[in-house]
């Protein structure tokens, strides 16, 4: 019985080796092949040329509410009860917008850039497939750092995708 079940677990040792060995494995930084991509650079271009413009009214806001700020706690110990109370609320409903704003461009910035990101993302991914059909590879991993793979060695398929890009 001994005999049979080490004779066992040897067949599914050589099975596996077997298998494992037969599969041709791949690597490409995933990355480093998005930030190269043209469109990429257009992406970015966007992204950053929104937030720009988020940024400059955010600051417009903001150097408002300073501004206004610094003028009533100046005029607040000559002013009435009446017209401190006013300014005061007018001040908080001031900030709550400036709040809500930088949400709002927060999560329209976020929404944007996945909407820019998920066709160039889409291309890369057909192309990386594309190539390592063609060269008979049956897993390709993502060797972007942080991604948990350690590369000693092994075929990069980074400069063939880049060609079949056209960059």
């Amino acid at each position: 019985m001994k005999q049979l079940k080490t004779l066992a677990i040897a067949l599914v040792l050589i099975i596996t080796t077997q298998v494992s060995a037969q599969s041709k494995t791949a690597h490409i930084d995933v990355k480093a092949l998005m930030t190269n991509m043209p469109e990429m650079k257009t992406a970015q271009a966007s992204l950053q040329a929104i937030q720009d413009t988020y940024d400059k009214e955010y600051k417009g806001m903001v150097q408002e509410y300073q501004t206004k700020l610094q003028k009533y706690e100046q005029e607040a110990p000559t002013a009435g009860e009446a017209v401190n109370d006013t300014r005061s609320k007018e001040m908080q409903s001031m900030g709550q917008r400036i709040q809500e704003f930088q949400q709002n461009a927060s999560k329209t910035l976020q929404q944007k850039e996945l909407d820019l990101l998920k066709p160039i993302m889409e291309k890369a991914q057909k192309a990386i497939l594309k190539v390592a059909t063609a060269k008979g590879f049956d897993y390709v991993l993502d060797a972007t750092e942080g991604s948990g793979l350690l590369v000693a060695k092994g075929t990069d398929l980074l400069a063939d995708v880049k060609k079949e890009l056209g960059f």
